[in-house]
């Protein structure tokens, strides 16, 4: 999805970008990404002297390489200390040896993103001062002068002459149009030729900035301008693509002609990409898929999956036949044959976001991963080798988010997604609802002359199509928590019975232990002593803004994950602790029980947490390089769920992991 349209809002607060660090592989060593592979990818580009090396650039300020053509990645950079900055325009220095540029923007403000360098082939990073905070949505340079840069962002056009030691704006303060600049490019024959397009229409300076020109002479008006290219043969000829489609200039850009043959429904098209080594070969990366033209735009023909949705196209200059996609949610495709056919190429890439994450309790071997945001492409993901390897088994599922695994004593597996809970069905592999949900409903019969009001209860049975946030199967019962109340069943998933509690509703986790149940919405907590029969709510400090799960350990103690950090009550919720005691005092994001191993473990701040003293006193482990969002437990291993790195599990063994002997969950 173009990120423009689409914004995805975390919870994650991120401060103002000072330094850029490099985190590599080494710094993870503890930890490594399992999968699955796949997931969203923004940009591609190879380096000038060896092809076979590419970079990646994700939405989540992640940088990979792969040294063997986009065979296999490996983790490079993380840039920015958050996750917030998207890397669309990743450019090597062809003459300077080690010297690699990354233009970045945050999806989270327009007043956040840098211009990053390298000089040492990517070990370290620095920002480069002038662009701090400015929004760069593109970059290029000049050929033949790489000294010459151009930065396009939502404030102007930049122009650099010294290789980025200063800048320049080159575009007039408060102009009414001339701003949210989405692409540049720069003449190859005269720098002092460039052409940048806006979230409105393209423009075109032919004297380094100094005026400008609207080129919107044949295009609609009010079209985002997504992407220009110029042919480096033939300079006058221009394409460039926006929201209304593929336009191309002969002159220029003093007229440009819409290119017909692409239908109406893909002309959302995020790039273009000449054939180096044949101008008359043209890429469009579009929202339905990746189109080519042989003809220079006379004719184009779809060359891929129409729900293939296209950020950047990579052809290797010395063999064209040679085609890399960057998709979001589909990873890295390849093709060998011009496009003709593609196949994923992601081994050791991960960017998905996994918020649930179970361990097999019958098999060691056996790992679920529920994920986010993937629609079609994720749901849940399977392993049989302990994460070495994964198979998608969404059948049933129809493309909705996964926010809990849980799985019953019987070996039964339930799925809370977006819309309703869902059970696995072994024979067929395929997921089935097990929405029915049942309440009861009071109605009041007004009084009539001569008869007394009456009051009943009327039972209404309906599908229970909610966000659930978390299950709890305990023997005799099951619990959903879900958006529209907490659901409980009897029957192991037939039937669901339950609603508002408490006067709440949009329930976010729930606990159980024993005969004691807990659940939470973002601002309260209600408590039953009786396996859910009765409920009172329990006194939740009034400073807490945000419950993120509940947790009862082995004493029947409550425990609360909150952005205010980790709360302990031991008299059911009447009065609360807020415990550190080596714990961050806010952003704790999970916590859960480990009965076998008596210990209770946390993340918080993105960093795993153990306690084996009832919460008393707490220390990290495994410091794992990246933003955890949970850990799951079984058989003698701690997996984590990250928000964009799919599961990570430790490199080796970890004196804080003691086995377990049955499966886990992520809520």
């Amino acid at each position: 999805m173009i990120l423009r349209f689409a914004m995805r809002f975390r919870t994650i607060m991120v401060v103002a970008v000072l330094v850029a660090a490099a985190v590599c592989c080494s710094q993870a060593a503890s930890w490594r990404a399992l999968g699955p592979d796949g997931g969203d990818v923004r940009s591609l580009t190879y380096d000038p002297r060896n092809p076979d090396r590419i970079l990646l650039g994700t939405s989540s300020g992640k940088l990979f390489v792969s040294s063997d053509n986009g065979a296999s990645w490996s983790r490079f950079a993380h840039l920015g200390d958050g996750d917030d900055l998207v890397l669309d325009h990743v450019i090597f220095d062809p003459v300077h040896r080690g010297t690699i540029y990354v233009a970045a923007w945050s999806v989270e403000s327009g007043e956040r993103g840098e211009l990053f360098r390298s000089r040492d082939d990517g070990r370290t990073w620095e920002t480069i001062p002038a662009m701090h905070g400015k929004s760069i949505r593109a970059f290029a340079l000049a050929a033949g002068h790489p000294e010459i840069m151009v930065a396009g962002a939502l404030d102007g056009v930049f122009r650099s002459d010294d290789a980025g030691q200063t800048w320049r704006k080159i575009t007039p303060n408060g102009h009414s149009e001339l701003k949210n600049f989405e692409s540049v490019a720069i003449d190859p024959a005269d720098p002092a030729v460039i052409y940048a397009g806006t979230w409105h229409l393209p423009w075109k300076t032919s004297n380094g900035g100094a005026t400008w020109s609207n080129i919107k002479k044949g295009i609609i008006d009010d079209s985002d301008v997504f992407s220009i290219i110029i042919d480096p043969q033939q300079p006058a000829v221009v394409y460039a693509s926006a929201c209304s489609g593929i336009y191309k200039s002969e002159n220029g850009g003093e007229l440009f002609h819409k290119i017909q043959g692409i239908p109406f429904s893909a002309r959302r098209t995020r790039v273009l990409k000449q054939d180096p080594n044949d101008r008359n070969v043209v890429y469009a990366g579009t929202t339905e898929g990746l189109w080519k033209t042989v003809d220079a735009g006379k004719t184009w023909k779809r060359v891929s999956a129409p729900n293939i949705i296209v950020n950047d196209v990579l052809v290797d200059p010395r063999r064209p036949a040679r085609v890399l996609l960057a998709t979001d949610r589909s990873g890295v495709l390849a093709s060998d044959n011009a496009a003709q056919t593609f196949l994923a190429s992601n081994r050791g890439f991960a960017h998905r976001q996994v918020a649930a994450l179970l361990l097999d309790r019958s098999d060691s071997q056996t790992v679920y991963a529920g994920l986010l945001n993937d629609k079609e492409f994720g749901g849940v993901f399977l392993s049989h080798d302990g994460g070495e390897s994964w198979q998608q088994a969404s059948d049933g599922l129809a493309g909705r988010d996964v926010f809990a695994l849980r799985q019953a004593d019987d070996g039964s597996l339930l799925a809370g997604t977006n819309a309703g809970i869902f059970q696995w069905e072994r024979t067929t592999r395929n997921w089935r609802p097990a929405n029915v949900a049942v309440t009861e409903k009071v109605v009041v019969t007004p009084a009539r002359k001569g008869m007394k009001s009456s009051v009943s209860k009327q039972t209404l049975v309906f599908d229970l199509k909610a966000r659930v946030a978390a299950l709890e199967l305990a023997p005799s019962k099951w619990f959903a928590a879900t958006s529209v109340g907490l659901f409980s069943s009897t029957d192991r998933g037939q039937s669901w019975h339950g609603g508002p509690v408490q006067g709440s509703q949009n329930f976010v986790s729930v606990a159980v232990r024993g005969n004691m149940v807990a659940a939470a919405t973002a601002r309260s907590v209600v408590v039953s002593l009786d396996h859910g029969s009765h409920w009172y709510t329990a006194k939740v400090p009034g400073y807490v803004t945000q419950i993120r799960g509940i947790t009862l350990d082995g004493d029947a103690h409550l425990w609360l994950a909150s952005r205010e950090g980790a709360f302990r009550s031991d008299d059911g919720g009447d009065t609360w602790e807020h415990v550190m005691a080596g714990l961050p005092p806010k952003d704790v994001h999970a916590m859960i029980y480990d009965a076998e191993g008596s210990r209770l473990l946390a993340t918080a701040t993105g960093r795993s947490f153990e306690s084996r003293d009832g919460g008393r006193t707490w220390h990290g482990f495994g410091e794992p390089g990246y933003f955890l969002r949970a850990l799951a437990m079984g058989w003698g291993r701690v997996l984590g769920a990250t928000d964009f790195d799919g599961v990570i599990a430790p490199q080796e063994s970890i004196g804080a992991v003691r086995e377990s002997g049955a499966g886990g969950s992520s809520e």
